[in-house]
């Protein structure tokens, strides 16, 4: 739960399209400190979009609108400064990198985004082993290649453990529990808490599904329908949307329901 009303993320009447085909038709987003917020929504209603969209994907036009960290506005910055100021995207489907060795990687993405210092001595070696053993990743994964033959599972535990030693501002979480079973949603879910925890930073989860709010408790649920944010509202809107469904829901903003 937020700590104060001092928004990490702002997001602004945002308006994307590409090839001059809307796709968002003007976003509003606020996420405090400390909060986790999570977006629903059924396959292209525009979830998938608004993380790409943050983190400057250049696909996309964005017509109107701002985008801001910590008030700064976003929209000039390539995504290699958006990555250097704090946002990170968990991909849904992450690319593999053969002759990377994972343990190469993660030094040189903390060195990257923390600063050498962060990289190098004990310090490094003991929040690395902390998060493998609160991910249950086994050593060995640390001489393997990026993503290369990874299973979905290894996938996902991967993009969390980068997410608990990048320690971003704001973690945008694309799909992240799909592909999952219940025991893997519990692993990602307790890596995604204690990150936003024991920082005050913020995260933003995208899914299609309510099982890992189960786990993460959001303190807002948002729910996109045709490029809109359509309904807001706490961890109960998303039970309600597993039970009811996405045409219930769009019966209900149409006659006016509010689920604040």
């Amino acid at each position: 739960m937020s700590n104060g009303d001092e928004a990490i993320l702002e997001v602004k009447g945002l308006k994307v399209g590409i090839e001059d085909t809307p796709i968002l038709k003007g976003i509003d987003l606020r996420i405090p400190k400390g909060e986790i917020h999570a977006i629903m929504g059924r396959n292209g209603s525009g979830k998938t979009t608004t993380a790409n969209v943050i983190m400057g994907h250049p696909a996309y036009d964005v017509e109107e609108g701002e985008i801001l960290l910590d008030g700064e506005n976003l929209q000039e910055m390539e995504p290699w400064e958006r990555s250097r100021k704090g946002v990170f995207l968990s991909f849904q489907y992450p690319q593999s990198i053969p002759g990377l060795q994972v343990g190469n990687f993660l030094r040189k993405s903390v060195s990257s985004v923390r600063g050498e210092e962060a990289a190098r001595g004990s310090d490094f070696r003991e929040k690395l082993n902390h998060a493998m053993e609160e991910l249950d990743i086994p050593k060995s994964f640390l001489s393997r290649y990026v993503n290369d033959g990874f299973s979905g599972g290894e996938k996902k535990r991967f993009e969390i453990l980068q997410l608990m030693l990048l320690e971003p501002r704001l973690a945008v979480l694309d799909e992240t529990d799909s592909g999952l079973d219940i025991d893997g949603i519990r692993t990602v879910a307790k890596g995604i808490n204690s990150v936003v925890k024991e920082t005050e930073n913020g995260a933003l989860i995208i899914t299609h599904y309510s099982r890992i709010l189960e786990h993460v408790n959001p303190d807002r649920v948002h729910v996109m329908i045709g490029g809109r944010i359509v309904a807001s509202g706490g961890p109960s809107l998303a039970i309600l949307l597993e039970e009811n469904g996405y045409d219930w829901l769009e019966e209900q903003v149409a006659n006016g329901v509010d689920f604040e």
